[in-house]
């Protein structure tokens, strides 16, 4: 696998609470089981609540499995403190409902792990919002839901962390000011890769330009590649342009699978050694520098208005007044 590096296994306390998007299948599975099992109270953020159910049962039979073999770093609870909120990030009043729902319920929230995201499509896809369905799902949503709920975190204590989970992917990523959105990629001819890639590359900016805006509080913001995993997702990519090295990568056994995927999450989320840390691209575990175009001041300053532009309808003047 190129790489023995895990994540550190901590005691969490119960009223920890975790947001894992995503979280019931793939990376994001692993991500919101190990959190629990560790001790931390996870919200299962994602569409389908039957999905979601079926994974909450199933991480609890894998959690009795762990006890039973003495597992280090997992806690000896009967059942893990997991919950399932519906979000759809491919809907923008999805998102503003879940986080009222969020808020109407008194909870803090100490980490958010934007771990949600979708693949290559076969055709050209517009939300009910009027944006193209890589671009929403797997940036402009997520945003919004960071966005929304900072002041939760911000009010939560120190060590408040969000983390961007982004790809290498973003380094085949351009930036052009005047087309964030990708219409070029949509038509005539819709180029699925290079919009994925786009996406990527936005969370990365994201993270550098987030961290500015909140550069005085105890929240802070980490992105990362996780590797190469064996997900649902990464079978969307086994077609086009990008099939014939992903045969390659097969070949030579550089593929992950979802539980090891999941460490680079889970150590940016927990290592006690990421307190306070802010600005950094993980790949793997390690830190890494993303590619120029993702530091480039200006245009994380043109994604920046052009995504507060996009979502002034859905975020109140005083978050507004603060993002800007």
């Amino acid at each position: 696998m190129g790489s023995s590096i895990s994540f550190p296994r901590v005691s969490i306390p119960t009223d920890n609470i975790f947001v894992v998007t995503g979280g019931n299948t793939g990376i994001g599975y692993h991500t919101a089981k190990w959190l629990a099992m560790m001790g931390g109270t996870v919200i299962i953020a994602c569409r389908s609540e039957e999905r979601a159910k079926k994974a909450i049962q199933q991480m609890n039979q894998e959690f009795a499995e762990e006890k039973r073999k003495k597992t280090t770093g997992v806690v000896d609870y009967d059942q893990l403190n997991l919950e399932f909120m519906h979000l759809d990030c491919s809907s923008l009043k999805s998102v503003v409902n879940f986080v009222q729902a969020y808020k109407s319920s008194g909870r803090k929230l100490h980490k958010l792990i934007c771990n949600a995201g979708i693949g290559f499509q076969d055709k050209l896809s517009h939300t009910e919002d009027g944006h193209e369905q890589i671009f929403q799902v797997n940036y402009l949503s997520q945003f919004l839901l960071v966005s929304l709920l900072l002041p939760v975190m911000k009010a939560s204590g120190t060590d408040c962390r969000i983390v961007l989970v982004s790809s290498i992917a973003h380094e085949h990523a351009r930036f052009d000011p005047n087309d964030i959105e990708g219409k070029k990629y949509s038509e005539p001819k819709y180029d699925a890769t290079a919009l994925y890639c786009r996406s990527k590359l936005y969370q990365v900016m994201q993270m550098y330009r987030l961290n500015q805006a909140i550069k005085d509080t105890d929240v802070t913001a980490l992105s990362l590649h996780p590797g190469i995993v064996r997900t649902p997702l990464l079978a969307t990519f086994r077609r086009g342009s990008t099939r014939v090295l992903m045969a390659c990568l097969d070949c030579i056994g550089t593929s992950k699978s979802p539980f090891e995927g999941a460490w680079t999450s889970l150590n940016a989320a927990i290592n006690p050694e990421l307190a306070g840390v802010r600005d950094v691209y993980f790949s793997e575990c390690r830190p890494k520098e993303p590619i120029t175009a993702a530091k480039n001041k200006a245009s994380q300053d043109a994604l920046w208005d052009h995504t507060l532009e996009c979502l002034k309808d859905y975020l109140p003047e005083d978050i507004l007044r603060e993002l800007k």
